[in-house]
């Protein structure tokens, strides 16, 4: 009897911090949490736990139990559900950190949108500063290219590359 009682404790109290635990909106921990907390409850309802030691006559009446009470059966469908909620937590777990792992991934490999796209004919236009006019000169380079790289040569020099 008082075995049954802590079980049921165990289990109220981790369903308490399970539900918080999705309250913060992290669903595969509160399932995972969901699902460990239903072990002491389904193991006291199949009566797999409290057999003491005395193996032997208890088994032989948990035998019995088994197959004339409904509730050992219930005892193994709370089981088999806390197995069925931590797997689906582990496949949860799997993708949700394999679809960060991946959209990381993406985002170091895409380019910004302010940066132009390589092979684009000449540099970005860029806004006069005030009280300048452009006067249309083309700064040129050694090899007579129509690219000014001193930009990109001083945003390098301040990252220290």
């Amino acid at each position: 009897m008082l075995t049954t009682t802590v079980c049921a404790a165990l289990s109220a109290a981790g369903l308490a911090v399970a539900f918080l635990t999705a309250w913060r909106r992290r669903f595969v921990a509160a399932t995972r949490i969901a699902a460990v907390s239903l072990l002491p409850v389904g193991l006291a309802m199949s009566g797999l736990v409290g057999l003491g030691g005395k193996i032997v006559r208890a088994f032989g009446s948990w035998a019995a139990d088994l197959v004339l009470k409904p509730t050992v059966w219930a005892g193994f469908a709370v089981l088999a559900c806390a197995v069925v909620l931590y797997v689906i937590a582990r496949f949860a777990g799997r993708r949700s950190t394999g679809a960060a792992s991946s959209r990381t991934e993406r985002r170091a490999t895409e380019p910004a949108a302010d940066t132009p796209a390589l092979g684009t004919s000449g540099p970005p236009a860029r806004k006069p500063a005030a009280g300048k006019q452009p006067t249309g000169k083309q700064p040129t380079g050694s090899s007579g290219g129509d690219e000014d790289f001193s930009d990109i040569e001083a945003i390098l020099k301040k990252h220290g590359i």
